[in-house]
């Protein structure tokens, strides 16, 4: 079985996409290489960051990878925190500050339109490619909810009536931007698989 790592040191991100792939592919993480260096993330768009990870990994261990960047953007507020979204509030990565700082830009604001983005860079062989995952919404006045992470409090899906903090995970990642980033890279990797 070939193998194809997850420029990520989250286990759970490694479990999911191992269960899509099934039998074609070991998917294996960071720390199944024994690798801990933080990975650069020097560029100014997610699809810049993505490829610079998935870039670094392949160069440094030879073997056919992947890597994501995930963003908020905030029509009101010209895409931010976009590509800053996890250290928006500063280097600390905090996200109940990166939170606070969004809700008050946005405390006189009615245009509350948002979407998630998920890029992920794929390079086999050498070659890249790269899949997209969005997921439209609005940025509520408070947070509300206890599951996920990061801006999950603050975010509604469109066509839904609670936040991404209050679904399961099962209920969310039907719908979530990384999800719908992955099947993409999923259904790629099976097509490829059949030639």
């Amino acid at each position: 079985m070939r193998k194809l790592v997850f420029a990520t040191n989250n286990k759970h991100k490694v479990e999911e996409v191992q269960h899509l792939l099934e039998t074609m592919y070991n998917v294996c993480g960071l720390a199944d290489l024994n690798f801990t260096e933080e990975i650069p993330e020097n560029q100014n768009t997610l699809e810049g960051n993505a490829l610079e990870k998935a870039r670094f990994v392949y160069k440094k261990f030879g073997l056919s990878c992947f890597a994501d960047d995930t963003g908020l953007e905030i029509d009101a507020l010209d895409g931010e925190p976009g590509v800053f979204s996890a250290r928006y509030a500063g280097e600390e990565k905090s996200s109940l500050k990166n939170i606070e700082k969004v809700l008050a830009k946005m405390h006189d604001i009615d245009n509350r339109q948002a979407k998630f983005r998920c890029i992920i860079a794929l390079i086999v062989n050498g070659r890249e490619y790269l899949f997209e995952g969005t997921v439209h919404g609005q940025i509520l006045r408070s947070p509300i909810g206890d599951f996920g992470f990061g801006y999950d409090s603050v975010f509604k899906a469109d066509g839904y009536d609670v936040s991404f903090a209050q679904m399961t995970l099962e209920g969310k990642s039907k719908i979530s931007h990384r999800s719908k980033a992955i099947q993409k890279l999923t259904d790629f990797l099976k097509e490829q698989n059949k030639e």
